[in-house]
């Protein structure tokens, strides 16, 4: 059987991504439909070798519709990802939007696929953030061997999750630096050309960032409500792809060596570290395109009981994003 699939937000960074995975994984689609905002309205964008003129989303019928594959951003999928559920339509929303909704699964398909159970309840599934996707992937074959109580994460996170416009003020930035021109902040409050700023969306009554209160707060609601988070978000001059510092406590111990092991064993993971012939780490430019999250530099921490450091690496686009929105999309196929 094939589905019909929209994609809401198809001329996004996410959107253009979307299309792609489902080429790229033979998705059972029979028909894929490109939707956004009346200004991209008539563009064409690509499955594949196919080509698709967008359509209008506020024009849109879902009747017939099977999944959407919601991008738009979260005040647009706030008024159309309800009217397509309500159609018949099974949502999976990549806005922040409904993660926090109760009656709204919250998914990583590694780490918790038996959530899709839930997601009759509105017809709406959550695709976590980008930053979070990473890093619950990372802990959850090792929550499962020694019981996680508290990570702390610092983030370096790539232009592209703020969006094109954020990737041509880089470039632009750059460009104009080389030229003698002075960098002029648009996107972002300040400079981020030869810079790291250490705000990532608005900040909240208790100093953190809306960023940072995602990780905390969707790590509890996918992998496990008693770890305690500790995040700070990064923006650095990286097109594509977050980086993540992690540390972690937990309540038994686990040494570096069994903890390579673990990862190694964990669909979705690759471990590149010390005792790897060619590479000793990975970086973000070298998981441009890549599927599995990356894992370098695991080694202990000494200053508490049971805890280890590793660097985490992944595409923001497509594992932060697109992909795992296609893989919730994946598990639920073989669900309804």
């Amino acid at each position: 059987m094939g589905y019909k699939v929209a994609v809401a937000g198809a001329t996004g960074n996410v959107g253009r991504e979307l299309l792609n995975i489902l080429d790229e994984r033979n998705f059972p689609a029979d028909d894929v439909i490109a939707l956004a905002s009346s200004r991209s309205a008539g563009r064409e964008v690509y499955c594949g070798d196919k080509a698709t003129k967008v359509q209008d989303i506020a024009n849109f019928d879902f009747k017939g519709v099977d999944i959407v594959l919601s991008s738009p951003g979260a005040k647009v999928s706030a008024q159309y990802s309800p009217v397509a559920a309500k159609a018949g339509a099974v949502v999976i929303d990549n806005t922040s939007h409904f993660r926090m909704d109760p009656d709204v699964p919250l998914i990583v398909p590694e780490v918790n696929p038996e959530a899709i159970k839930n997601y009759s309840k509105k017809n709406i599934i959550a695709n976590p953030n980008c930053s979070t996707i990473q890093m619950v992937v990372a802990l959850k074959p090792i929550h499962d061997a020694a019981g996680i109580r508290r990570v702390v994460v610092s983030t370096y996170q790539s232009v592209s999750g703020s969006g094109k416009a954020a990737m041509d003020e880089l470039f632009n930035q750059t460009k104009g630096i080389y030229m003698n021109q002075s960098p002029v902040p648009n996107i972002y409050p300040k400079q981020i050309a030869f810079n790291a700023i250490p705000q990532i969306d608005d900040f909240l009554d208790n100093g953190m960032t809306k960023e940072e209160m995602k990780m905390v707060e969707e790590t509890r609601k996918i992998l496990d409500p008693k770890i305690e988070v500790c995040a700070s978000c990064v923006r650095v001059p990286v097109f594509l792809s977050h980086a993540e510092m992690i540390n972690i406590e937990m309540e038994r111990d686990l040494s570096p060596d069994q903890a390579r092991t673990i990862w190694r064993e964990f669909e979705g993971i690759t471990v590149i570290d010390l005792d790897n012939e060619d590479l000793e780490y990975i970086t973000p430019k070298e998981v441009q395109g890549e599927d599995d999250v990356y894992i370098s530099r695991i080694r202990k921490d000494p200053t508490v009981k049971h805890g280890l450091n590793f660097w985490c690496v992944a595409d923001n686009l497509r594992k932060g994003a697109a992909l795992n929105a296609v893989q919730i999309a994946e598990l639920l196929i073989k669900e309804i």
